[in-house]
């Protein structure tokens, strides 16, 4: 309902809706029917569930991919994808089935569709959105920002040993292995993760795992202050399970590690791992000797659709708390096209928590790598999520939505110190030093930068970057401290005037 308010010189349309902005209905999870797609027609529910059927049938190439859907897709599609991972793709493509099968999971649901139906239906869908990136999807005026990186956080510069980033005071990154069961096309650690591309040559490590995993436990064994590691890569369910769980006991036995969190996306991509008997027993094994020791053993996954989780997923996630894990919780990524609506992230966090009881942790602000503009929202945008996400779930999962700033780490994204709205750059502050800035005097000082995606900005500051967007590395770095500085005279004079 709608009402006309009469001001004087002017008049008001006031919607007059009772109506919640957000309705919740709980989601029934349901395994979308494989055997809609003609390359699995003839699965049976027993290959299904074996992981070494879903490993051997990922989906690495276009050629597969059209094994799988048969004529569903039209050539268009293929034709997109192919330019893509010829000119733009950070990440090789590797989709497993029970990933692609949460594409378009009702496609069928009316009966079978047309290649033209199917084909937007695809276009449209989420997971499709930043599993199998196409060109089209792209942006061609800004596809990277200026600022953009290979490592945009700079982990590497952070490494004490390979592979083992110290970046906060009281954690740290282990970085077991480059591979994973599925590749992300916006995977924030492209410049070491999965094959090479055509457009990305992939760095490698240079030691046996033995040797770096000894270098790691060399280093953390001098370590008092470091309380809580995240087991990570690449993804640990492409470890061997006797050599993660050999990783995990060896850190259980440094006196002061409180928190172990292993980071796997394929508790979603690929749950029939983690419901293995195998691994099953093994974390049971972990999470007894770490309750004896008073540590804390959590697994960290990666969903960013509703329709991703399923019963397996569900499965797989309440096995690994039977197992005995403290927690499983949900790292996010918000990305245009995927999960950028109030509505798309409540479902989420819903379906995670009441599906799945998986705890909805952070949703990241996608990284500045090249080629993710599309993907990326603003700073503004966030937290007008971030305030849309307030009051509907539980204060305990209620997912904070944070900005990984370059040499500053996680920081909520209300949390910035200023904000340039015109030329999109938020500023930064922190109350720790990184690893590599122990002996700077300076570092809890200093302001750091993180930038919007050019396309959101307003005319001015979209003409301001154009304008700059040529220059080398110096001159606009010394464009973006005069922007700084204009910004606080600015400030400094609306002080005056207001205050006289």
């Amino acid at each position: 309902m709608k009402k006309w308010i009469h001001r004087r010189s002017f008049s008001i349309l006031l919607d007059m809706s009772t109506e919640q902005p957000y309705a919740y209905r709980r989601r029934q999870l349901v395994e979308p029917d494989w055997t809609r797609l003609a390359g699995w027609a003839d699965v049976t529910a027993a290959q299904w569930a074996d992981v070494q059927w879903q490993r051997a049938h990922c989906i690495k190439n276009l050629k597969q991919l059209r094994d799988v859907v048969g004529g569903l897709l039209d050539e268009r599609f293929y034709a997109d994808l192919e330019r893509d991972q010829a000119e733009r793709a950070t990440m090789s493509m590797l989709v497993p089935p029970q990933m692609f099968n949460t594409m378009v999971p009702d496609s069928h649901d009316a009966g079978t569709p047309t290649p033209a139906e199917f084909t937007e239906a695809f276009y449209a869908d989420p997971v499709r959105r930043y599993m199998l990136p196409v060109f089209s999807d792209r942006r061609t005026d800004w596809a990277s920002h200026p600022y953009s990186s290979r490592d945009s956080l700079h982990e590497h510069e952070m490494w004490t040993a390979e592979g083992l980033t110290h970046r906060y005071p009281t954690k740290v990154l282990a970085e077991l292995l480059p591979t994973c069961p599925q590749y992300c096309g916006h995977c924030t650690r492209m410049d070491l993760v999965g094959n090479s591309t055509p457009v990305i040559q992939k760095l490698k490590f240079d030691l046996k795992p033995v040797d770096r995993y000894d270098a790691m436990f060399a280093y953390l064994r001098t370590q008092p202050g470091v309380r809580d590691v995240v087991v990570s890569g690449g993804d640990v369910a492409n470890l061997p399970w006797k050599n993660l769980e050999s990783f995990v006991a060896r850190l259980l036995e440094i006196e002061n590690i409180r928190d172990i969190r292993l980071a796997t996306k394929a508790l979603m991509g690929m749950p029939q791992h983690w419901l293995q008997d195998e691994v099953r027993a093994g974390m049971a094994r972990l999470a007894t000797t770490a309750r004896e020791r008073g540590v804390q053993i959590a697994i960290h996954t990666h969903v960013n659709a509703a329709q991703s989780v399923t019963p397996l997923v569900e499965q797989a996630a309440k096995a690994m708390l039977e197992a005995g894990v403290r927690d499983v919780r949900n790292q996010g990524v918000l990305m245009r096209g995927v999960n950028d609506t109030p509505a798309q992230l409540l479902d989420l966090c819903f379906t995670l928590l009441d599906g799945a009881a998986i705890m909805p942790y952070y949703f990241y602000m996608c990284d500045m790598i090249p080629f993710s503009e599309h993907w990326r929202v603003s700073v503004g945008q966030a937290q007008a999520l971030q305030h849309a996400l307030m009051g509907y779930l539980p204060g305990f999962a209620t997912p904070r939505i944070v900005c990984d700033v370059p040499y500053v780490g996680k920081r909520w994204v209300h949390q910035l110190e200023s904000y340039d709205r015109v030329r999109g750059i938020s500023y930064w502050t922190k109350n720790y030093r990184t690893g590599i800035e122990l002996d700077d005097p300076e570092a809890l000082d200093r302001t750091y930068e993180y930038y919007d995606p050019i396309d959101t900005l307003p005319a001015a500051g979209q003409a301001w970057w154009t304008e700059h967007a040529g220059d080398d590395a110096a001159t606009l770095n010394a464009a973006v401290a005069a922007a700084a500085a204009s910004r606080r005279a600015s400030a400094v004079q609306h002080e005056e005037l207001v205050h006289g």
